[in-house]
């Protein structure tokens, strides 16, 4: 298999990912902004030998160095948070043209790009906007991108159950945003590893839009009760109107690591569900797990 260059290689999905690519046999080569903390991260979890290149997605020039001699890549870069340069337009509209545009200046073959359901360019939010624009300057660049559009992922250090569980830990009242009405798929990120995995090696995958989603849909008040039954406690559930919830976010994204952003406020707004319409698990031969089967293994007393 060619070397497949991924972008974001150390977030959340973009590790489990690199973890499934290199198992198949395939080289890797990592591009990020922080190559040393990469580094790091990577050795961290057993993967030693996996090229890592400094490469920041709002940089054509190091983007086009990152691909040289590649074949396939993927695009698993997301920004949550606004901070200095790093704004949603840079990252997930533009920063997305450019992987896409150089990859096409350098004969790649294969494009994934990573995306989320209920991405929409004509969305009030500036995240969820941000990701629909971007799809669309990806598709437009590169004719035969396969785009996966993952639900809210879960698993071990996820920002999910984890977040969840630690809040209740720590406080006696948690506040429900929007009242906890919003659905949601949630499903486990090594899935949608496996899945991009899985559609980079068919050629049949490219030029099409995969929703990934778990095997249930839940109310988000359903997950909040779930986590402290797993974890063994008792608290009060308080609906806090959204411009609270957005005020929070706002403060608490003065913090390093922020528990809550705007972003995923704007997220709590709408239902996180897969609309049917397009292609998910099922087409590509994968069961995905349920919260019940995985989060107990990472998440309990």
């Amino acid at each position: 298999m060619a070397t497949v260059v991924v972008f974001g290689g150390t977030g959340f999905l973009g590790r489990r990912l690199v973890e499934h690519l290199t198992t198949e046999g395939a080289t890797v080569r990592v591009a990020v902004r922080h190559p040393d903390q990469a580094r790091s991260i990577l050795r961290a979890a057993g993967l030693n030998k996996i090229d890592v290149f400094g490469a920041d997605v709002r940089d054509q020039a190091s983007v086009a160095a990152a691909l040289a001699g590649a074949g396939a890549v993927v695009n698993a870069v997301s920004a949550y948070v606004e901070k200095g340069g790093v704004t949603f337009e840079a990252v997930h509209v533009q920063g997305a043209e450019t992987v896409a545009r150089e990859s096409v200046a350098g004969g790649i073959a294969r494009l994934m790009h990573i995306s989320g359901i209920g991405a929409d360019p004509d969305s009030g939010s500036p995240y969820i906007a941000a990701r629909g624009r971007g799809e669309l300057m990806v598709k437009q660049a590169f004719p035969g991108v396969t785009i996966i559009r993952p639900g809210a992922m879960f698993g071990r250090g996820d920002a999910l159950f984890g977040a969840l569980a630690d809040m209740a830990r720590l406080l006696p009242v948690l506040p429900l945003i929007g009242g906890g009405r919003m659905r949601l798929q949630p499903v486990f990120v090594e899935d949608v590893a496996e899945a991009v995995a899985f559609s980079l090696a068919d050629p049949g995958t490219a030029a099409r839009i995969y929703e990934l989603a778990g095997p249930k849909v839940y109310a988000l008040r359903d997950l909040f009760e779930y986590t402290l039954r797993l974890i063994g406690k008792r608290r009060l559930l308080v609906p806090i109107p959204f411009i609270l919830g957005e005020i929070q976010a706002r403060l608490l994204e003065l913090l390093p690591y922020p528990p809550l952003t705007t972003g995923q406020v704007d997220l709590l707004k709408l239902d996180s569900v897969a609309s049917g319409l397009r292609p998910g698990f099922a087409e590509l031969n994968i069961r995905p797990k349920s919260i019940e089967e995985i989060v107990p293994t990472y998440i309990g007393h």
